[in-house]
């Protein structure tokens, strides 16, 4: 996995198949967790809070300048049919340079916070611990999408 990329846990799969997540409409977050944790596609029932077999929360960098903890709300998703496949996406966003945000984000958490359990969807791996206090943090997700499904 390269620096920059998204990888969905494996679990997202039977979330979107109970019908937990509403891509348009649920309120999805984007929290920025420290080194002590690394996620896998395999991480057991991922959370951000209590409820599942991981809590993802726990490792969140801590609020201060323009981070907040909680994380970043991904702005006006979507999902669209593209040549067949369904594209989700939402709005690029930055953390503007600021002497008191954390200095210790290594990989940013995808979560649900309209569900109910607070599942996690996926995570992006930041390519190593970041000094969000160094400069400005911007996330531009891919131009095809933060996620693409296809039938088989």
């Amino acid at each position: 996995m390269a620096a920059g990329d998204v990888v969905f846990f494996q679990q997202w799969l039977v979330d979107v198949q109970e019908a937990l997540h509403d891509g348009e409409n649920d309120d999805f977050r984007y929290s920025i967790v420290d080194s002590t944790i690394t996620p896998l596609t395999t991480t057991s029932d991922p959370r951000w809070g209590a409820g599942g077999s991981t809590d993802l929360s726990v490792n969140e960098v801590a609020t201060g300048g323009n981070y907040t903890v909680g994380g970043i709300a991904i702005a006006n998703p979507s999902v669209t049919l593209v040549s067949g496949e369904a594209v989700w996406d939402g709005d690029d966003f930055a953390v503007t340079q600021h002497a008191s945000n954390p200095t210790d984000g290594r990989w940013g958490i995808i979560w649900n916070n309209t569900a109910t359990g607070k599942q996690a969807v996926g995570f992006q791996d930041l390519g190593s611990v970041t000094d969000l206090s160094a400069g400005a943090f911007s996330n531009t997700w891919n131009a095809a999408g933060i996620s693409k499904m296809s039938r088989v």
